[in-house]
């Protein structure tokens, strides 16, 4: 499966008027959690990887984020608490560049001066300003439906300045998680909005794009990085079909016919 290249024309005949709500995943959709991490990282391991260059940092924390060993998703089903899959996650990767020193005592002082350090560096995506200055004009109501708990992410938005997004859903507001359909249902019955009239939008094409298409919302992937599709199902091969694909939120106003003239209906993944 690969995109389109008539998805530069956004299609907004297809969704202009028909979108009464717009939902938003948080991490790496509106806030920047790349950066905030690798700051925390540097912060929290400069005194275990003091010869460290930045781009040896980049690739630490790139690392992190990727999470091969899949440790945030098995905290999301339950295996771990929060606090402990962060400390999983960072004794992989010390381990993946040869730091044989991160016993049970760094580890700990690593979660605490990562904990203290983060939330300092969340920042808005600069396209995530502009887009909600938009949908307030058009009185477009929005949300954001993530698979982390409320209160933490409450915070984090806050801390990046997004305080606007007032509805917000949370793993454990209907100890639901994406993909399952519950969470994004929540997001809508809080906008007032139905699911076939309310835009998704996210960074992760089977969780956030397939996802909410399957839970009946119209699906949007923000492909910020140019990434490769993933392997898709079968039976997730008609939602895959239909998500549409954004380089940037800034697209986001002429997919739904907020400003330009309409386009054409191909904004689709094909």
């Amino acid at each position: 499966m690969t995109i389109d290249a008539s998805q530069d024309a956004l299609g907004t005949v297809c969704l202009a008027g028909r979108v009464k709500g717009v939902l938003f995943d948080i991490d790496e959709t509106v806030v920047d959690l790349y950066q905030a991490i690798k700051h925390a990282m540097v912060f929290a391991g400069a005194k275990l990887l003091p010869d460290f260059t930045p781009a040896a940092w980049d690739h630490f924390a790139a690392l992190y984020m990727a999470d091969p060993w899949e440790f945030y998703d098995r905290y999301v089903l339950g295996e771990f608490t929060f606090a402990q899959q962060r400390g999983l996650r960072a004794r992989a990767v010390f381990e993946q560049v040869g730091f044989t020193g991160f016993d049970a005592p760094a580890e700990q002082r690593w979660i605490a001066d990562f904990e203290e350090a983060q939330p300092q560096y969340f920042r808005a995506f600069d396209d995530v300003a502009p887009l909600l200055d938009a949908l307030d004009e058009a009185n477009v109501p929005y949300g954001a439906v993530s698979n982390n708990v409320h209160d933490y992410q409450r915070a984090k938005l806050d801390r990046a300045g997004l305080q606007r997004i007032e509805v917000l859903v949370g793993i454990d507001t209907v100890k639901a998680a994406k993909p399952r359909p519950e969470i994004f249902w929540e997001g809508c019955r809080q906008l007032g909005t139905a699911p076939e009239e309310t835009l998704y939008v996210g960074d992760n094409f089977l969780v956030d794009g397939v996802g909410s298409m399957n839970a009946g919302l119209l699906g949007v992937w923000l492909n910020r990085g140019e990434k490769e599709l993933p392997p898709v199902e079968k039976a997730d091969a008609a939602s895959a079909g239909a998500v549409r694909g954004i380089g940037s939120l800034a697209q986001l106003p002429e997919l739904l016919g907020l400003g330009a003239p309409p386009l054409n209906c191909d904004a689709h993944l094909s």
